[in-house]
């Protein structure tokens, strides 16, 4: 880190040990050049990393380092890394654009239309390609995102590249399941994107993840295993998955509202999903998929359940609920 800049190695070392050793430094109002603690390797490298962004400097006529007040340092720690960031946001929007004129001329050659409607993607070809397609929306797109395989780095990427296009002016819609309402990654991804006018709803139902570009592209998972994709351009395919997107959209619940009653609802709306799942005898990792929750989120699901009708096997409580008529549906 000769050169001043910092980057993830150096935060991971930051957040696990600098941080620490700068609040004991704190403590003892100072560190002497010779404590035994710099001896230990990776307090050592903890230490450096403290001089190295100004946190620590030495006082020559004691041999002692003394702490800094991190408000002094944080800006030019940080402000370095988000005009980085701003760069390589309008750098990317810069290609994306001449790509987007590649694109066009594509669609209207010759080639465009032997390529044939549908085509396969795997792996790392897929990421480039949704970056790509979404860089040059015009008018609108359309996500339906299930929770399974959000993780916080792709909704982070998602952001950036979801801000740039609604700040051209393209509309976005976009359906959760109820349970993305629980993550804090998906809240700020879905903050940063309706501040911007994009509009997003969560519903109880399972549904497969789908995008769609000014209802002349589509992308739709090839299988369960989020390997491959395939991309439609095929019209009355792309009119039937808009169709689909619509009906579901009309029943889907406005992500924002925190209102008592609809949070209750929703509440409610899970649990009999819940049941729906035990009665029809699928596997927890079915089930819990389906509610786009982890399986230790579902088992605590079919626990309170158990403490609701009194059971003690899940046997009990299907037994119960089909001798008191619940089916989930109610």
């Amino acid at each position: 880190m000769s050169d001043g800049a910092v980057g993830s190695r150096d935060r991971d070392l930051f957040e696990s040990t600098a941080i620490a050793l700068f609040e004991r430094i704190l403590e003892q109002h100072g560190l002497p050049g010779d404590d035994p603690a710099l001896d230990e390797d990776r307090t050592r490298a903890a230490f450096d990393l403290l001089v190295d962004v100004g946190l620590v400097q030495l006082d020559r006529d004691r041999d002692v380092w003394l702490p800094v007040d991190p408000s002094a340092v944080q800006s030019r720690v940080v402000a370095p890394m988000s005009q980085e960031a701003s760069r390589l946001l309008e750098e990317s929007t810069h290609w994306a654009r001449g790509f987007a004129a590649l694109s066009q001329a594509w669609r209207r050659s010759p080639q465009a239309e032997t390529a044939g409607p549908f085509t396969y993607l795997r792996d790392d070809a897929i990421g480039p390609f949704l970056a790509g397609l979404v860089a040059e929306a015009e008018e609108e797109m359309l996500t339906a995102q299930p929770q399974v395989g959000r993780d916080a780095s792709s909704l982070a990427a998602a952001a950036l590249r979801d801000v740039a296009m609604l700040e051209r002016g393209t509309r976005m819609r976009t359906l959760y399941q109820h349970s993305a309402r629980r993550s804090t990654y998906t809240q700020k991804y879905v903050d940063a994107v309706t501040q911007r006018g994009a509009e997003v709803r969560t519903l109880d139902e399972f549904f497969r993840r789908m995008i769609v570009v000014d209802r002349r592209v589509a992308v739709i998972p090839a299988n369960d295993d989020h390997r491959s994709a395939v991309v439609v351009r095929e019209s009355s395919v792309i009119d039937f998955l808009v169709d689909i997107f619509e009906r579901t959209w009309e029943r889907a619940r406005p992500f924002g509202d925190k209102e008592h009653g609809l949070l209750r609802d929703i509440a409610s709306e899970q649990r009999a999903m819940t049941i729906r799942m035990l009665i029809e005898g699928h596997a927890d990792a079915t089930s819990a998929k389906r509610l786009g929750v982890s399986a230790r989120t579902y088992a605590g699901y079919v626990a309170d359940l158990k403490d609701e009708f009194g059971a003690e096997t899940r046997f009990q409580l299907g037994y119960i609920l089909g001798q008191r008529g619940v089916d989930g549906r109610e």
